[in-house]
């Protein structure tokens, strides 16, 4: 009976093990399924209908597939809202694996005629049509009738969208090496790939950006006392391929004649580099060498060291917590001594007050070291007190 029960136990948790195995080995990263990226309703707008949803880029941007694949590209969605005004939006939104895809998208898009509007990261608007993006995700909205709430009701929409985790919603940093002052607003292009960089018009040819050293390429138009500038700013992994690749850059701009299977700089105009860091920062076009060297001196990267040293600040170390625990320990001993002071005279007074015909000097063993009276025998130990 007692094995049969035994049998039975090991049954049941066989039975209870293995739905949490199907489901542990069934819960798999490419299984998981992201949240939609477009809401059912927001700022009074409504969906009409069922919003169409697709994986592939061609459904986003036919023209631009393979480039939006290079951008991760993951899902595309697109829906038409109303509202009570009977004024209809249609919303044309792509998801990428991260923000700088996103952004990359966003710039390929971005023209530089379009306003500047705060809405999502960044935002951009020409006549009924907006452009913006938010964390991983790039919107087109397209009203049929503009109002003056239009941005505000594109500013909720893109609180309301998806956001990635953790570092997928970083942009680049080589972002934040771009000069602010001249700089063409809406000129701003970045480039993860080949076909990104073919898409902005770059100075530089793709073989000599070198892809396969995992470079970042960011570009922008700049006014200058001489005229329109482009400048450009290729991030390498580490300042050594930064080092290398400019030693390449300034082979082919220096080379009196193309050399076959080495790629060469060809006309765009005066063209001026340098290195600093990682970063090989590229001013092209109608400049003269003072207007390149203002213009490339803008661009600075600053190493940022971090040294984790031990401070020694912990309760074993910490000099403020050995002079804490000195005065408690005083105050400890300084308690129990004045504790057992009283203890010890409110023990004698009681002795005293209960068991008064006890004489006092009989409680206390003493020496008389006094020398002895005439009257008093030798050895008695009591002295006189006349």
């Amino acid at each position: 009976m007692s094995r049969l029960f035994s049998v039975a136990l090991r049954f049941a948790r066989v039975l209870a093990i293995v739905p949490i195995a199907c489901a542990a080995f069934g819960a798999t990263p490419g299984s998981a399924t992201a949240p939609p990226i477009l809401p059912q309703q927001f700022a009074g707008w409504k969906l009409q209908g069922k919003p169409q949803e697709s994986k592939d880029a061609a459904s986003a941007d036919p023209a631009n597939a393979a480039l939006l694949k290079e951008y991760g590209f993951t899902d595309f969605e697109s829906a038409t809202y109303g509202n009570d005004d009977g004024r209809t939006l249609t919303l044309r939104a792509a998801r990428f694996a991260d923000a700088s895809g996103a952004f990359g998208a966003y710039t390929l898009y971005l023209q530089p005629e379009m306003a500047r509007e705060e809405i999502g990261d960044q935002g951009a608007s020409s006549n009924r049509r907006v452009l913006l993006y938010r964390g991983h995700v790039v919107v087109e909205a397209v009203f049929s009738q503009m109002s003056v709430m239009s941005a505000a009701s594109l500013r909720e929409l893109a609180g309301l969208l998806p956001r990635p985790a953790g570092n997928a919603g970083n942009l680049p940093p080589i972002l934040a090496f771009m000069p602010h002052h001249g700089y063409r607003t809406n000129t701003e292009k970045y480039a993860e790939g080949p076909l990104g960089l073919n898409a902005i018009a770059s100075p530089l040819p793709v073989d000599l950006v070198d892809f396969g050293s995992g470079p970042e390429v960011v570009l922008g138009e700049y006014s200058t006392p001489s005229g329109v500038a482009t400048l450009m700013l290729i991030e390498y992994p580490t300042p050594a391929l930064a080092a290398e690749h400019l030693r390449r850059i300034d082979a082919a701009h220096n080379a009196a004649s193309p050399q076959p299977g080495v790629a060469n700089i060809e006309n765009v105009g005066p063209f001026f580099d340098k290195r600093t860091g990682p970063i090989v920062a590229i001013a092209a076009g109608p400049l003269s060498q003072s207007d390149a060297q203002t213009l490339l001196g803008a661009v600075n990267y600053e190493a940022s060291v971090t040294w984790n040293e031990n401070t020694y600040f912990d309760k074993k170390n910490n000099i403020a917590n050995l002079l804490v625990n000195i005065i408690l320990l005083c105050i400890m001993v300084g308690a129990i001594s004045l504790a057992a002071g009283v203890a010890f005279g409110g023990a004698r007074v009681l002795f005293r007050r209960y068991f008064s015909k006890v004489d006092d000097d009989a409680q206390f063993i003493s020496l008389d070291l006094s020398e002895p009276s005439a009257s008093s025998p030798p050895g008695t130990g009591k002295s006189s007190k006349g």
